[in-house]
């Protein structure tokens, strides 16, 4: 089996997508995990080769890559996701791969006071310092984010934010594996930046009425200020950079600077975008 196409971040929300998308086409691909049980979760899945490594290792990133066209490059998020991206990329670079397409968020900016779209600029300026061709995938939060919610959604029938009246437009990240399937498999991205968006911007209020519709029950919104909210997440567990990396999102959210729709997932997949309402539908039994 020739495998062409490299994988990180496999196991996370995209990354299992994306693997099931490469599956059903039937299309060979290798995959990077951090630990032998996440490998077990891939190994299940036609024309896949898993091996089991760290980010950080440059040198077992270049040989790993040998051979590989294109690699796709996603890691959870850390304080230590710059220097493990830039280690894959400096890796890739040695290996000769020709294209990264790179998991990048909606309006990642260097100039940003949002942590995370600082890191991802930085990022995105050395695959192009060091002259890969590349596909950067910029997607607005996540669709399936919103699933933390599910617990008070449940129990209360509320759920908490530090957005105010802001409209952001969602998406399902199964949407954004569909981009990134193509990017990997097809030709015509290359070098191509790609705003990832569901097909509607939607308040938290709205995003409230539309779960009281489908789960048949009422479902309130209720606006928080932002030492509440991170009072909730640091309750919940998070780490601290992660807790004020959020904190610095649902600002930027709040600003209405999300609130832009693209059609890049029609025009890339050919295939309407998913509704906020559909993703309601397909995970319902989380929320009831």
């Amino acid at each position: 089996m020739e495998t062409k196409i490299f994988i990180t971040g496999a196991t996370g929300a995209v990354g299992s997508q994306l693997v099931k998308k490469l599956a059903a086409l039937h299309i060979p691909f290798k995959a990077l995990v951090r630990t032998n049980d996440k490998a077990d979760l891939i190994r299940q899945l036609p024309n896949a080769e898993v091996l089991v490594g760290s980010l950080a290792d440059e040198a077992f990133l270049a040989n790993a890559l040998r051979g590989t066209e294109k690699a796709f490059l996603l890691t959870n998020s850390s304080a230590e996701a710059a220097q493990l991206q830039l280690s894959f990329v400096n890796a890739a670079g040695r290996a000769g791969v020709p294209h990264l397409v790179k998991l990048s968020q909606y309006a990642a900016s260097k100039n940003s006071p949002v942590r995370f779209l600082r890191y991802h600029a930085q990022v995105e300026d050395r695959i192009k310092e060091l002259g890969l061709t590349y596909t950067f995938l910029r997607p607005n939060l996540f669709m399936q984010g919103l699933l933390a919610f599910a617990s008070s959604v449940k129990t209360e029938g509320r759920f908490y934010a530090a957005i105010g009246h802001a409209a952001v437009s969602i998406v399902d990240t199964r949407d954004i594996a569909a981009v990134a399937a193509a990017a990997l498999t097809k030709t015509g991205h290359e070098n191509k930046t790609y705003t990832i968006t569901g097909p509607e911007a939607l308040t938290h209020y709205q995003l409230a009425d539309i779960l009281s519709g489908v789960l048949e029950k009422p479902v309130s919104f209720i606006d928080v200020a932002p030492e509440h909210m991170q009072e909730a997440l640091k309750a919940a567990g998070l780490p601290e950079w992660q807790l004020a990396g959020i904190l610095e999102d649902y600002a930027h959210y709040a600003r209405g600077e999300a609130a832009a729709v693209d059609d890049t997932v029609s025009r890339v997949t050919s295939a309407p975008a998913t509704r906020f309402e559909q993703f309601v539908r397909d995970h319902k039994f989380l929320f009831i």
